[in-house]
């Protein structure tokens, strides 16, 4: 299968995904967590939970599509480990890498950034194993499949058990799903992602990472400079731990002032 047909293909499966997550007015069919009682426990705007819980959600539907287009699905042995999941074409033995992300919108038009994986180890080092499922360079693209979704406007007393009988009358903690599939590359922005962890950050702009039109898409050879960029981008820490008083460069301006190449 090539790249833009497991592309396409895997969205079109994906919408099965709305029939699951959500209610016909939009929130979330999860309500909470319940006991051997019967007892339910609400949960709250945790993103690491409601991220956790969504990705326990998308993942029938993942098999279903593997099953259907003749791909094994590998699992990552490990949580921090990449890819989150490997599709491996059983007659061509192509192989796609998917992680999975979610994240909340903070405005009509934004969401709170993402992490796009690391951009020192395996993805400098693309035929090593380490901390990745497959080498790096093995992969025939690398995908994000995004969740986004509000959170509640009401607010929800998790202090509070509820029963089996008010299942339905319970708030949901967030609503309004949308999703994308996206090649990396073409979300990714030239800031990390997150504090001081060796991370790629993504575009916060819902329409670029629907459309997959970030950064990096505005340049005719987007792909390759995004890799070269990221492969040789060094934090403040990096740079002094090889006796560079600063990074050779921060954001995309700097790094083409450094390649001394016009800005296209």
């Amino acid at each position: 299968m090539e790249k833009d047909q497991f592309k396409d293909s895997l969205a079109s499966t994906f919408n099965e995904f709305f029939s699951t997550v959500a209610t016909d007015s939009g929130e979330w069919t999860v309500k909470g967590f319940i006991d051997i009682y019967k007892n339910i426990y609400t949960i709250s705007v945790d993103t690491k939970v409601v991220s956790k819980i969504i990705e326990l959600m998308i993942f029938p539907i993942l098999v279903k599509f593997a099953e259907k287009n003749d791909y094994e699905l590998v699992l990552s042995a490990h949580q921090n480990h990449y890819p989150d999941l490997t599709f491996v074409h059983k007659q061509t033995k192509v192989k796609f890498a998917v992680d999975l992300k979610s994240t909340y919108r903070i405005s009509k038009d934004k969401v709170n950034g993402m992490t796009l994986g690391a951009f020192t180890g395996y993805f400098r080092n693309r035929g090593s194993n380490k901390n990745i499922t497959f080498p790096y360079n093995e992969y025939s693209e690398h995908y994000i499949l995004g969740v986004i979704y509000s959170t509640s406007d009401s607010l929800v007393d998790e202090r509070t058990k509820y029963t089996i009988d008010d299942l339905h009358n319970l708030t949901s903690v967030v609503k309004d799903f949308d999703f994308f599939i996206q090649e990396k590359w073409k979300i990714a922005i030239d800031r990390p992602g997150s504090g001081n962890t060796k991370n790629i950050g993504s575009s916060t702009n819902i329409t670029a990472l629907k459309n997959g039109t970030a950064l990096f898409t505005k340049y005719s050879q987007g792909k390759q400079i995004f890799d070269d960029f990221w492969m040789n981008y060094l934090t403040t820490d990096m740079a002094r731990a090889i006796d560079l008083e600063k990074p050779h460069y921060n954001n995309i301006k700097s790094y083409f002032m450094y390649k001394g190449i016009a800005n296209e």
